[in-house]
Order: C-alpha cells, then sequence, then structure tokens
C-alpha cells in the first residue's frame, strides 16, 4: 500500500474514532487520549493530525457538514416534488436512528464548545447559514405563491422545530420515538400549509 493511501485510511481511523468518543462519550470526554485510545495508536500520532482539543472539534463538525451535505443533496435530487423534498430534509435532520442520534449529539456538543470560541463558532454559523439557506429554499419551492418574508419566517419556524426535537430525542430517545417525531413534522408541515 502506498504511503498516501496509508494516510487515508489513517485519516479514516482518526476521523471516525473522534467521532465515536465525543458521540458516545460527550464532549467532556473528547480529548486527544480518548481519541488515540478510540483509534488504537499512539497520541503522538493523532496530535499529528489534531494537534489539540479545537482541532478535533473543527473535524468532527466539518464531517458532520459534509454527512448531512451528501445526504440531503441526494434527498433533494430523489424527491417527487418540492414539498417531498422539503420534508425530506428536514426529516433527516432529527434524531431517527443511532445515526441521527449521534449527529445531534455531536451537534450540540459543537455548540456547546463553541459558545465561547471565535474559529469555532464562525464554522458553526458558516454552516448553520449554508443549512437555513438550503431549507429556505426548500420551502420557497414549496410555497412558490408566498411572500419572501413568509418564507423565512417559515424557515425558522421548521429549523427550531426540527432541531428543537432532535435536541430532545438525541437526550431521551424513549420519550421521543421516531413515529413521534414524524408525527411532530408532519403537524408542522400540515399547519404551515405544506403537507
Amino acid at each position: 500500500m502506498s504511503r498516501a493511501a496509508d494516510r487515508s485510511a489513517q485519516g479514516e481511523t482518526l476521523s471516525r474514532a473522534v467521532w465515536s468518543v465525543l458521540a458516545e462519550q460527550g464532549l467532556e470526554r473528547l480529548t486527544v487520549r480518548a481519541v488515540a485510545a478510540a483509534a488504537g495508536c499512539t497520541t503522538g500520532l493523532v496530535m499529528h493530525r489534531f494537534p489539540n482539543r479545537r482541532a478535533l472539534l473543527l473535524h468532527a463538525r466539518q464531517m458532520l457538514h459534509r454527512v448531512t451535505r451528501v445526504r440531503v443533496e441526494a434527498l433533494e435530487a430523489e424527491a417527487g416534488s418540492p414539498r417531498a423534498a422539503l420534508r425530506a430534509v428536514l426529516r433527516q435532520g432529527m434524531a431517527l436512528d443511532e445515526q441521527t442520534r449521534q449527529e445531534s449529539i455531536v451537534w450540540m456538543g459543537f455548540l456547546a464548545a463553541a459558545v465561547t470560541d471565535e474559529e469555532l463558532i464562525a464554522e458553526h454559523r458558516r454552516n448553520n447559514r449554508a443549512w437555513r439557506e438550503r431549507i429556505e429554499r426548500l420551502t420557497a419551492a414549496a410555497a412558490p405563491e408566498w411572500t419572501a418574508e413568509r418564507v423565512a419566517t417559515v424557515t425558522l419556524g421548521l429549523i427550531t422545530m426540527t432541531e428543537g426535537m432532535a435536541a430532545y430525542a438525541a437526550a431521551d430517545p424513549a420519550a421521543f420515538p421516531a413515529a413521534d417525531q414524524e408525527r411532530m413534522l408532519d403537524s408542522t408541515l400540515a399547519a404551515y400549509g405544506l403537507a
């Protein structure tokens, strides 16, 4: 195997380890040492790629953005209508299964760490603004007769409902099962006239 392939495989292993520690052990346990243990490597190898905790957090957030962007682009492409695309994209952002539950935990962990860190909060804001633009575009396509102001208001309502639901469900999946989350999404879309 070539050196580039070795580095790529190491990078993938470290990425999975960063994600695993953050999603399964929480923000307070995300350390270079914990990532090394999860990856089965030395702390030196981890520090070569991620010199500090901020780098670990930034990587986790960037990875989350990439994973969800690929997924939502596929969902949009497969949707049969603008309203179906809007529902599918919002749905994937809730904590409906183990993968999306972990994604919600990573998102919340990153937000908690980012509040007092200018570099991290800038990354968070950039990705959240991209998300808002996507939902606004999908909402406008689903209701072309609406004013820009109405689209913007409904977009904020849809985002806060789905992200709030994801946060609650990630923390207590038994109290917020997937079926209940989907009913809430459908009720919200119906209330806005987007069902």
